[in-house]
């Protein structure tokens, strides 16, 4: 080869070379690897395997200070904590994929969104406010931009297999405007409302496990019963078997020790 154009070949072929090298690496991999690892494809943005992604870190110090200081010991992680830790990695990492699908800014005092990585999946809380109403009023018509983001938590949720259920709330203050159609009615169909959107955004119904109106009588902790930050409707996602798989009852998820990490929507504009 004339000059340097060998130069590239070479290079070419050493790059081909460590690309089996990885491939041949991956596959001989425990299975809880190669899931982990065909997640990260599938969600590029951040690896799922990196200590944290921004949401939930993980305390090293106290990680540390558990573990045995034998040398012996070492490499002896029960398989159990591996996976969980492997899966908690993961959540983060969806998570900050969506903050940045949304390019939310997480700085705002008000906070009409948001996200607790749980023992299960992830805990969702879109917050209905005066001043970045995710509803039209006191109705259970969305906004555009609780549109697209109902839109943008369908993308998410198809993705990556969720099971969902959806809790609508209310605040203790708000007033009927006829006797037969409450808060009880208002926050259930909110709930339904959601649904529909996520099912017309292509989530499979079957993987909608609950859809439940809670009227007022579940106000977050620490805000008063008439506070904005009850208007809301809150979505748990879990992972678990795809539609049409035997499913177990299951109990909604605790959040995990840490602080939830929130953001606020950034003016999103919904899609034409």
């Amino acid at each position: 080869m004339a000059g340097g154009a060998w130069k590239v070949a070479y290079a070419d072929f050493v790059t081909a070379m460590m690309a089996l090298f990885m491939v041949l690496w991956i596959s001989a991999q425990d299975k809880k690897i190669l899931i982990a690892t065909s997640h990260y494809f599938q969600s590029p943005f951040s690896s799922p395997l990196t200590d944290h992604s921004g949401i939930m870190p993980f305390n090293k110090e106290s990680n540390n200070s558990s573990a045995p200081n034998s040398e012996d010991a070492a490499g002896k992680e029960k398989p159990s904590d591996k996976d969980k830790q492997i899966e908690l990695s993961f959540l983060n990492s969806v998570a900050a994929d969506f903050y940045k699908l949304l390019h939310l800014d997480q700085n705002q005092d008000e906070k009409p969104l948001d996200i607790q990585v749980t023992s299960d999946g992830l805990r969702v809380t879109l917050f209905d406010r005066s001043k970045h109403p995710l509803f039209s009023g006191d109705t259970a018509n969305f906004s555009d931009s609780g549109q697209h983001l109902i839109q943008s938590l369908a993308w998410l949720i198809e993705r990556n297999h969720f099971r969902v259920t959806i809790d609508g709330h209310t605040r203790s203050s708000f007033v009927p405007k006829t006797e037969n159609y409450g808060a009880w009615e208002l926050s259930s169909d909110r709930a339904n409302a959601a649904r529909r959107v996520l099912v017309h955004y292509a989530v499979d119904s079957g993987q909608i496990e609950r859809v439940t109106g809670y009227a007022d009588t579940r106000p977050l902790p620490g805000e008063k019963p008439d506070s904005d930050a009850n208007q809301r409707i809150t979505l748990s996602l879990s992972f678990g078997p795809k539609p049409g798989e035997d499913k177990k009852n299951q109990a909604a998820p605790a959040p995990i020790a840490g602080a939830p990490v929130s953001s606020r929507i950034a003016a999103p504009q919904l899609p034409h």
